[in-house]
């Protein structure tokens, strides 16, 4: 049926348009709605059709046994199976049902994994699709179309022309409240799989009917690509724009794909927060369009390429990262190539938590598997439990990436397996020891002295063959595919992960964006109500002596010292409990919660004591902390942990805080990833968050909460919201690798360490010797320390801020060696030795501690707290994809300037109102900052050059910077511009933030 002008102007014609299609074009039978059985949600004549033609013997047996009541009671028998709580109409479409005689039905036939079984493969041509039009579910009441599976209603559609003045949004408000959900059709489990309401542009869908509290996601492709992705579907030049439902969607194999590989019911048992009992939460899980098609995309891929592929998924937070793992790697498990081969051996899910998500386990478990055929190494599995999973036949492992660090010893040979290994949040571990040693104990590359006794026949291998089997085995192993998952891919995980677009630039092989999750609502922008705070305050020297000290260390002390100050936290806390209990606890209809970031586990714990006195002091109800830190903290003579200071188990305290009971978590660390509480509206941040950091931490709240209108909130005392902002750009659309690493970067920073002169060739040739023998001597042990002892007296004889750059510029050579043989093909036999050579060197290296070992509490005191807002934000996230690498640039230590103390705390005084009002000081020191920033030839001098070398450009930079800002703030600018120490002493201050900054 050809679109015609004048036609798809009423809902009519675009219905009729679709049954067209789908009778053309996908083979459906177009039946009559008075086929329709609403008492059973079947047609009952297309069902015993479909039995009569796939299983003539099995009809014929219950013949014998019911004669003329056979059709009735196999319907009642299938309905009564479907209305049984234990199962769901789901789980009869896949099982079928059994008499008690031993006859079994089928209801559907699954598609074989290989093409071997004809029989199998015929049956499975066998399922027949079929679509009604205005069905009446009830009397009164009726639904525009409804798909079938051999004669069982698996889908309904309401349907709105945009032409017509209706829209997705009206049929939504159809099936809240013109629709009852009670029917046999629209029942939860017991009828149909999913309910979409379709316009001509998008799609939404819902599994629940519940009235007016139906929640409905979309089910849109998404429009543009990459930076330009967003909510939506493209425009289709050839049709219409939501023409991939029935073109892809509806289709017979796409349909019994979802039915049998997809589609789960989900049994979640947790304590009810308002009766305290256990009660189990069913939830149909459907797929939304991004995870479908990512898993079915990068399952083809796979199909072809095998193992020869690494992969990085970027979806974003909220984007259901669980189940989409969960549904890969069941489907992973499973797969065959062209020539019906098993392509993985073993399906690995790694997590670099302590222990496996709950949540994922749950996920991969709650998909149909055979018995012993997935393992997951929770807090009771050892490491040998992992080897032992490894040697054996499990088909799906879900462990802890830390459990590969202790099974080098313990697996078999591997080589003749394959690997499939999805990482669950691609981060640090990623590209470091951690990795190594998964790669290690999969590859087919192995340590001689590991592997199994070479024949004695057989030529000795060399010490460099032995070397270059050890960098074979720490990058791309031809045996393992890696499919890293993270919604926040740093440079180094997309140089490992990433694959190459049209400019050659490294992205993610699939993009669920930010801003996509966020325009189609399922997701929340965290920054549209953000509000910063200063704390602003004098301090005093408390001794009579005026004792010289390192000024950064001391800095850093009275920083840190100001943020424990009582009167600084009771401050704060006062300001959080006021603002929440005044702005945010009676959202989500009372349930509302917040989250305290703070800066340390001390922190943490004054901040718990300070909440409770201020509660307590004001007679608050209904607001109630807890507390979330690792191990003991000893403050103030008293030892305190986590667990006693809650009265809780630490691992139960996610559950109670999820209960009525608490409505403020406050955390030093944990919790601040990973962490799903849909109910945390607010935020109060009293830490320094940047990149991926505060990313992660302020994505707890992005959650959204139906059925309620969930609004965010933060409030943050000592980030600036540019900041914060920056820190989001890379991830908002799509993230872009700009350059690659190349081996001229490692010879860069092997120069720098053989610029210092204290490694001799021969000894390093030698001690790789001893190193790669099976079995060492004493003496040969003792040989090995002699040489490195004659390095590190050499390291030695420099000064103290001298050993600090060589011991930095040493671990700087260690981390990009190791990260360029994971991520390139780079192989050089004389460069791993040196890399052996010092990686055991650098832990030799000792130097002091710079004048950090003194304590400042006894030597200030400070005074005239106050806490004043700085700003109120709404704007909206900017995208800035493009990341680099970090490059390997000389290490510069520079010289440790001494001060007084006095004029240390003269200093901070100045920027804190000693002679200058106190927002003038302070907005005029961020401007020049601000005006530095933005200075393009200053950028590319922190880009091209040391920080030793970028002071001379940074500093005439300050000059005509102090001139751009005169006219704002002539008082302070002329001071500084009038007085050339003045200037340099508080300019100082900025120069290694605003190097960083500009090399960002």
């Amino acid at each position: 049926m050809a679109i015609k002008a004048g036609q798809l102007k009423e809902r009519a014609d675009y219905q009729a348009y679709i049954l067209e299609m789908l009778k053309q074009e996908n083979g459906y039978q177009v039946r009559p709605s008075t086929a329709y059985d609403p008492g059973y949600g079947m047609d009952v004549e297309l069902l015993f059709s479909f039995l009569e033609a796939t299983q003539p013997d099995a009809l014929a047996r219950l013949e014998k046994l019911y004669g003329d009541k056979t059709r009735q009671t196999i319907l009642n028998y299938i309905n009564n199976e479907v209305n049984k709580k234990s199962r769901s109409l789901l789980d009869v479409l896949k099982h079928g049902v059994e008499f008690d005689n031993g006859v079994s039905l089928t209801l559907m036939y699954r598609k074989p994994a290989t093409t071997f079984n004809q029989k199998a493969e015929a049956l499975y041509q066998q399922n027949v699709l079929s679509v009604m039009e205005e069905v009446w579910h009830k009397e009164g009441e009726r639904i525009d179309l409804v798909i079938f599976l051999n004669g069982i209603a698996i889908f309904t559609f309401e349907l709105k022309c945009n032409t017509s003045g209706q829209n997705y949004e009206d049929a939504i408000r159809q099936y809240k409240f013109d629709r009852d959900y009670k029917t046999r059709l629209l029942k939860f489990k017991a009828g149909c799989l999913a309910h979409f309401a379709m316009d001509l542009n998008e799609v939404y869908m819902c599994t629940n009917l519940k009235g007016k509290s139906s929640f409905f996601l979309p089910f849109n492709k998404g429009c543009g690509v990459g930076i330009h992705s967003g909510k939506g579907n493209p425009h289709n030049e050839n049709g219409i724009n939501v023409s991939y439902m029935w073109e892809d969607i509806l289709k017979k194999d796409t349909v019994l794909y979802l039915i049998d590989k997809i589609i789960f019911l989900q049994k979640e048992t947790k304590k009810d927060p308002d009766t305290g009992k256990r009660v189990t939460k069913e939830t149909l899980i459907f797929p939304r369009y991004h995870q479908f098609n990512a898993v079915r995309k990068l399952v083809a891929d796979v199909a072809e390429h095998h193992s020869e592929k690494n992969y990085l998924i970027e979806h974003s937070a909220g984007s259901g990262k669980t189940n989409t793992i969960a549904w890969l790697a069941h489907r992973l498990a499973s797969l065959h190539d062209r020539e019906n081969k098993v392509i993985f051996d073993t399906v690995c899910i790694i997590t670099d938590r302590i222990v496996v998500d709950r949540q994922l386990q749950n996920a991969v478990l709650s998909l149909e598997h055979k018995a012993g055929l997935i393992k997951v190494m929770d807090e009771k599995c050892t490491s040998k439990d992992l080897a032992d999973a490894l040697n054996g036949n499990t088909k799906i492992i879900v462990t802890t990436i830390h459990k590969f660090m202790y099974i080098q010893e313990l697996v078999q040979e591997l080589k003749s397996k394959t690997f499939a290994v999805i990482i669950d949040e691609a981060h640090s571990s990623t590209a470091g020891t951690a990795m190594e040693a998964v790669t290690y104990a999969l590859s087919e590359s192995r340590k001689l002295s590991e592997a199994t006794p070479v024949d004695i026949s057989e030529e000795e291998k060399s010490m460099g063959d032995i070397i270059e089997d050890e960098i074979a085995r720490s990058g791309k192993q031809p045996n393992v595919s890696m499919i890293a998952f993270t919604a926040t891919p740093k440079p180094t995980t997309l140089q490992l992960f990433g694959c190459l677009n049209e400019e050659g630039k490294k992205v993610a092989f699939d993009l669920y964006s930010m801003k996509q999750a966020i325009e189609e609502g399922f997701i929340l922008d965290v920054l549209q109500n953000y509000v910063t705070y200063k704390t602003y305050f004098e301090i005093n020297k408390a001794i009579e002596d005026d004792p010289e000290l390192e000024t950064i260390a001391a800095k850093r002390k009275i920083a840190k010292y100001i943020e424990l100050h009582d009167t600084n936290i009771a401050q704060k806390v006062e300001i959080i409990i006021e603002h929440f209990k005044n702005r945010i606890m009676q959202e989500l209809g009372g349930k509302a919660k917040a989250m305290v970031i703070t800066s340390s586990r001390q922190a943490a714990v004054k901040y718990r004591n300070e909440f409770e006195t201020y509660i307590s002091k004001h007679g608050y109800t209904g607001i109630r902390a807890l507390v979330a830190f690792s191990g003991k903290v000893s403050l103030d003579g008293h030892e305190y942990t986590e667990a006693v200071m809650n009265g809780i188990k630490e691992e139960d305290l996610p559950e109670v805080f999820d209960s009525n009971s608490y409505q403020v978590l406050l955390v030093a660390n944990k919790y601040q990833t990973g962490f799903d509480q849909p109910k945390l509206c607010a935020m109060y941040v009293d830490k320094r968050l940047r990149g991926v950091n505060a990313v992660q931490t302020l994505s707890r709240l992005n959650r959204i909460c139906a059925p309620y209108d969930k609004k965010t909130f933060v409030l943050d005392f000592k980030n600036e919201y540019e900041d914060i902002q920056a820190s989001f750009a890379p991830f908002y659309t799509e993230t872009i690798l700009n350059e690659t690493i190349t081996p001229s970067d490692i010879r860069a920073v092997e120069a720098q360490v053989d610029q210092y002169n204290f490694l001799d060739i021969d000894d390093i040739e030698e001690f790789n010797g001893y190193l790669y023998q099976d079995k060492r001597t004493s003496k040969e042990k003792a040989r090995m320390w002699a040489l490195l002892d004659k390095s590190l007296q050499i390291i030695n004889r420099h000064p103290e801020l001298e050993k600090l750059e060589i011991r930095a510029t040493i671990k700087r050579f260690l981390r990009f060696y190791s990260f360029l043989i994971q991520a390139t093909c780079f192989e050089s036999v004389d460069l791993h030795k040196k890399y052996n050579f010092l990686s055991y060197l650098v832990k030799e290296i000792e130097v002091g501690s710079g004048g950090n070992d003194f304590d400042i509490a006894d030597k200030i005191t400070a005074s005239n707290f106050r806490q004043k807002k700085t700003g109120e934000k709404t704007h909206e996230i900017e995208s800035k994809p493009e990341v680099s690498l970090p490059t390997p640039n000389e290490v510069f230590m520079d010289e440790a300037v001494k001060k007084k103390l006095s004029e240390i705390i003269d200093e901070i005084n100045a920027a804190y109102n000693k002679n200058f009002d106190v927002d003038v000081a302070s907005k005029s020191a961020l401007q020049m900052r601000d005006i530095l920033l933005k200075n393009g030839h200053l950028r590319d001098s922190a880009r091209n050059n040391s920080l030793k070398d970028f002071r001379f450009a940074y500093f005439d930079a300050v000059q005509d910077a102090l001139i751009a800002g005169y006219e704002q703030n002539q008082d302070f600018f002329a001071l500084l511009l009038d007085n050339d120490e003045k200037k340099r002493e508080l300019m100082q201050v900025f120069l290694e933030d605003i190097y960083k900054r500009l090399r960002e």
